[in-house]
């Protein structure tokens, strides 16, 4: 035990820990290896530990600090089934007088010989290195996320949307003319095209931004649908919880923001034809980008919703809980309050917007088809 006290573990600078989070009755962080892309779960006193593994401090320091703040010291076997899961895994590196652990090696990404394709689904990447190519990007718009453009932007999005909405009547004559004219069908659906390009590209610029690194961009299909997509590898591990909201929410603001041109236009056209066509494609754009706020997973604003909760698994541990709790369970009894309150709230709203996402929908069709 003299020994093991003595010893310097030290855990690689770029494994990624996240903040605290609710996953069902426990409060869990999320350790990612960058390198190999495995994910784990810790629990606070893991995190606790982890946090001190600097190669500087010694077991036997750490285990007295630990003792100091849970109360209980860490025996022999506690220290080594800790060292023994970070070395498997390969998050220790070598320190003076720790173990080490050899990082392994970068997998193979989601592409060439491991992935596949085929006619119906897949997908292709369309960058050789999304994240220099989100940088890229950052450069060019990254200052609609610093000092008062942000605040600038949602307010010009909002207005926008109240203004529609106060002309909601127009607005669904002009769909029901794009739908009813399969030109203009085609040219609104290809404009929306480029929005959802514009909403995936939004992602990767915000995560940039906020110190997020992009994995991925490129084309997946599900015939008859081609999308665009970039994916975000570590934006759950930022520090900041409104940034990780801000990565989330980036590419709904985006659809908005795409929309805003042909706002001005429709604002500024006559009465006629372009009105109504603009009429429909601001109406169905809106309803592109709200639609991916609905906090039902596994869409935007699900994660913005689990972020502002600071759980993970949110739809999945709230089922769980109320279920326990109609059941009169005695395992409800045991989540904590701030659980309990989060995954009753969250229920609640999900069956709000279901019932008021079901009511949209008739409304819709009926006066669509009334039109």
């Amino acid at each position: 035990m003299t020994a093991l006290a003595e010893l310097r573990p030290r855990l690689r600078p770029d494994v990624l820990i996240s903040e605290p989070l609710l996953h069902g009755p426990k409060t869990v962080h999320l350790v990612k290896d960058p390198v190999s892309g495995r994910s784990f779960e810790v629990g606070p006193r893991e995190r606790f530990l982890m946090a001190r593994l600097d190669g500087d401090a010694t077991l036997g320091e750490i285990g007295a600090a630990y003792a100091g703040t849970f109360g209980r010291r860490l025996a022999d076997g506690n220290w080594r089934q800790l060292l023994a899961l970070l070395g498997s895994r390969g998050l220790l590196t070598s320190g003076p007088g720790g173990p080490g652990g050899a990082a392994p090696a970068a997998p193979e990404r989601a592409g060439g010989a491991a992935r596949r394709n085929g006619p119906l689904r897949g997908s292709v990447r369309l960058v050789a290195d999304a994240h220099a190519t989100a940088g890229r990007l950052h450069r060019k718009a990254g200052f609609a996320l610093r000092g008062p453009w942000p605040v600038l932007l949602l307010a010009l999005v909002a207005g926008m949307e109240a203004v529609l909405l106060w002309h909601i009547g127009p607005l669904l004559d002009g769909a029901a003319r794009v739908f009813g004219n399969p030109v203009l069908l085609v040219g609104v659906a290809t404009l929306l095209w480029f929005s959802t390009a514009l909403h995936e590209l939004a992602h990767g610029v915000a995560a940039r931004h906020y110190g997020g690194r992009v994995g991925e961009i490129g084309l997946r299909w599900r015939l008859p649908v081609i999308m665009m997509y970039c994916t975000v590898d570590d934006y759950p591990y930022l520090s900041v919880r409104r940034h990780r909201i801000a990565v989330a929410g980036a590419g709904a603001v985006a659809n908005l923001l795409f929309l805003l041109p042909f706002f001005a236009w429709w604002l500024a056209a006559p009465a006629g034809a372009t009105r109504e066509a603009l009429a429909g494609l601001l109406f169905l754009g809106s309803l592109q980008a709200l639609a991916m706020l609905v906090p039902l997973p596994p869409l935007d604003g699900y994660t913005i919703v689990s972020q502002a909760f600071g759980a993970t698994r949110l739809a999945e541990s709230s089922r769980r809980y109320l279920a326990l709790a109609l059941r009169r369970s005695p395992e409800a009894a045991r989540y904590p309050r701030r659980a309990r309150l989060a995954y009753t709230a969250y229920g609640a709203c999900a069956v709000l917007v279901c019932c008021l996402l079901l009511a949209a929908l008739v409304l819709l069709v009926h006066a669509l088809l009334t039109r």
